[in-house]
């Protein structure tokens, strides 16, 4: 009985499914939207944080900085499945 090698390339490359049919090329606009929310919320953050303004500033900037980050990396694990 004669076994393939599955460590020869023959035949054709396998298909990427990976596209969503939106016809965006393949930009994802939530994950577009979550890095910029995180630079800018990081940024304000770093500010406030220099600027001597009220603590609730910062700590409001830190959660959604947090939040988008973490948003983020559960889309990223999620997505590897």
């Amino acid at each position: 009985m004669a076994h393939p090698d599955p460590y020869r390339l023959t035949g054709t490359p396998p298909v990427d499914h990976r596209d969503d049919g939106t016809g965006t090329g393949g930009v994802d606009l939530t994950r577009t939207l979550l890095w910029s929310l995180l630079v800018l919320s990081a940024a304000a953050d770093m500010a406030t944080s220099y600027g001597g303004t009220a603590p609730w500033i910062n700590v409001a900037c830190g959660v959604v900085t947090l939040l988008s980050a973490g948003t983020l990396a559960v889309r990223r694990l999620r997505g590897r499945r």
